[in-house]
C-alpha cells in the first residue's frame, strides 16, 4: 500500500498538482511539492523520496532536463512521468533515462496513478531492481502469466500506430560511436521508412567486455515492437544483475525466452547476440534467426542463421571468433530493406 510513503510531486500546474497531492494524502502518503525542476532538485537534496512524480512541460528547467539530472545524481529514485504528451520521441527519451512509468494527462481514472506507484514500489523491492519502465509496460518478471488491461492498451496502441511504434524504437537507438579504453564501437544503418527497424543495444561492462544484441523488429509481424521492448528490458536487467558472474549469454537467452512464453503476446523474432572481450580480442556470437558476416583484416567468417528467438534458441550454438589487432566488422545479411554493420576496432588503427 501507499501508506507512509514519501512522494515528491514536481508539477508547474497548481490545479493538477493540488489534485495529485490531495489524492496521495488521502492514501496516507507524505507529500512534498515543487513547481519546477530547479525546486525539485533542491527538494531532492533535502530528502530522497520513495517515488518522484513529475511533468515534462515545466519552466526554468524542463521536465526532460530534470529527469536526466535525476538519473545522473539520484539513480536510486524511481520516477513516474505524468505528461500531457504521448509523443513517442518523449517516451523513448524518458525510457533511456530510466523512467519507471509514463502516464498521459488527463488522468481519467486517478486509480491508474495508484496502480503505477504500487507497481514501481513492488519492483523496487524485488530482485529485478532498478527496472526501467519498459519492464513496467511489458512485465519482464519470470513468473508473469498474461497481461492486465493497462498493459494490453499499450500493446494495442503500438499495433494500431506503426509509425509511432517505429519512432519509439528509433528513439532507443544508442550513440553511433562509443569507446572504452582503447577500443571503439561504431555502427552504420540504412533502413527503409516503410518497415519496422532493426534495433541495436549495447553495454560496456566493467571487466572490459562489450555485450550487444540486434533485433529485427519487422520479423515479428504481429507484436514486433512489444517483443523488441521486452528483449531490451530483459537485456538491461540481466546485465545489471547477473552478467558479472556469467561468461556467455546462454542464461540471458533462456531468461528472455521464458519471459516471451509467459508474456501472452510475444512471438518468435529474429535476433543476434554477442559478447566482445577486449582482453583477448575474442568475439562470441549467437545467432537467433539473423545471419551475419564478420570481416577482419585476416579473414571473412560467415555466421549462419539459427532457430529464432522464442523457439528454444538458448540451445543454439555460439560461434567463437578472434578479432585482429585492428578489430573487425560484423554485417547483417538477408534482412530485407535494411543494411546494418557493427564495427569494433582498436583506436589508432
Amino acid at each position: 500500500m501507499l501508506e507512509d510513503k514519501d512522494v515528491l510531486v514536481v508539477e508547474d500546474d497548481p490545479v493538477f498538482r493540488s489534485m495529485i497531492t490531495g489524492f496521495l494524502k488521502s492514501q496516507g502518503c507524505h507529500v512534498r511539492e515543487a513547481e519546477d525542476g530547479l525546486e525539485g532538485l533542491q527538494a531532492l537534496r533535502e530528502s530522497i523520496p520513495d517515488v518522484l512524480l513529475c511533468d515534462l512541460a515545466m519552466p526554468v528547467l524542463t521536465g526532460m532536463e530534470f529527469v536526466e539530472e535525476v538519473s545522473i545524481q539520484y539513480p536510486m529514485v524511481p520516477v513516474i512521468v505524468i505528461s500531457g504528451t504521448g509523443d513517442m520521441a518523449d517516451v523513448a527519451t524518458a525510457l533511456r533515462h530510466g523512467v519507471k512509468d509514463f502516464l498521459i494527462k488527463p488522468l481519467d481514472n486517478i486509480m491508474v496513478l495508484k496502480s503505477a506507484m504500487l507497481s514501481v514500489l513492488r519492483s523496487e523491492d524485488s530482485v529485478a531492481d532498478n527496472r526501467d519502465f519498459a519492464s513496467q509496460w511489458f512485465e519482464v518478471g519470470e513468473e508473469n502469466s498474461g497481461i492486465d488491461e493497462e498493459l494490453e492498451w499499450h500493446i494495442e496502441e503500438l499495433k494500431a500506430n506503426p509509425k509511432a511504434a517505429r519512432e519509439l524504437l528509433l528513439g532507443l537507438m544508442p550513440e553511433t560511436e562509443s569507446q572504452q579504453g582503447d577500443w571503439q564501437l561504431s555502427y552504420c544503418v540504412l533502413q527503409s521508412a516503410d518497415v519496422q527497424p532493426v534495433l541495436l543495444d549495447y553495454t560496456w561492462l566493467m571487466d572490459g567486455r562489450l555485450a550487444f544484441y540486434l533485433v529485427d523488429s519487422a520479423s515479428d509481424t504481429e507484436n514486433g515492437t512489444a517483443t523488441t521492448l521486452l528483449i531490451r528490458a530483459f537485456f538491461n536487467d540481466y546485465l545489471r544483475n547477473r552478467m558479472a558472474d556469467e561468461r556467455d549469454i546462454r542464461g540471458l537467452l533462456r531468461l528472455i525466452e521464458q519471459g516471451m512464453k509467459h508474456s501472452g503476446y510475444a512471438s518468435p523474432i529474429r535476433a543476434l547476440f554477442g559478447i566482445f572481450d577486449a582482453c583477448d580480442k575474442s568475439l562470441s556470437v549467437t545467432s537467433t534467426g539473423l545471419a551475419a558476416v564478420l570481416q577482419t583484416s585476416d579473414e571473412r567468417k560467415e555466421i549462419v542463421a539459427q532457430p529464432w528467438l522464442g523457439t528454444n534458441a538458448y540451445q543454439n550454438d555460439t560461434i567463437e571468433l578472434q578479432l585482429s589487432e585492428s578489430g573487425g566488422r560484423l554485417s547483417l545479411s538477408e534482412i530485407g530493406a535494411a543494411s546494418f554493420s557493427l564495427t569494433i576496432k582498436r583506436c589508432g588503427f
